[in-house]
């Protein structure tokens, strides 16, 4: 029996979700969340050995899951499950730690059929994606560490730099340093361009 954990923040879509796959005979949906910190708690209480994952969370995004699951016992196999279907977009997935990555448009028994692969211990990945692991060039906003790519979220949120400091308990200039480094990295030049940047690349939806 696989347990399976589903982390969507729509509502509707979890509940097609559960009624759907909880049909199988060898599938038990063992929990739900609509958030990255609800995920994280879920992963750690529930203990599933398979996460569907969204990327899109409305809080934080599931690249952040993935990263701050790595260092967990209790931490499952992720398949993720979204809109985004460019090549680069899954390979970031990919080498963030997920171990699928399917498009929503697929059929109920190709999501399952991925969740049984995924859970066997092999890989279900988009044609292309291999190559560009391959060639290291799995998103644009690779080089960015792991503190950058938090403040590029929470900026293209619409927070302030005095906001993300008291969030990240860090202080404002160090955010704004962040910030800078983050705008160099990317070839952008102001908060605008790194939110719609945020927002092509899934790091936030609007």
């Amino acid at each position: 029996m696989i347990r399976l954990a589903i982390a969507e923040d729509h509502t509707i879509v979890r509940w097609a979700l559960r009624e759907a796959l909880g049909k199988a005979d060898d599938i038990e949906v063992v929990g739900e969340s609509g958030t990255a910190a609800e995920t994280l708690e879920m992963i750690k209480k529930e203990r599933p050995d398979v996460l569907l994952l969204d990327i899109s969370l409305p809080d934080r995004s599931g690249f952040d899951v993935l990263t701050e699951m790595r260092p967990l016992d209790t931490a499952p196999l992720v398949v993720v499950l979204t809109w985004h279907t460019e090549p680069s977009y899954a390979a970031r997935a990919i080498a963030a730690g997920a171990h699928g990555y399917v498009s929503k448009s697929v059929s109920p028994e190709e999501l399952l059929a991925a969740i049984r692969a995924v859970s066997r211990g092999e890989q279900v990945i988009p044609p292309g994606v291999d190559q560009l692991l391959a060639n290291g060039d799995g998103h644009p906003a690779s080089a960015l560490t792991a503190r950058e790519s938090q403040v590029m979220e929470m900026l293209s949120r619409g927070m302030t730099n005095r906001e993300i400091a008291e969030h990240l308990e860090i202080s404002i200039k160090t955010v704004d340093t962040h910030r800078g480094h983050v705008l160099k990295k990317l070839g952008l030049r102001n908060n605008s361009e790194l939110t719609r940047f945020a927002v092509k690349h899934g790091y936030v939806s609007l």
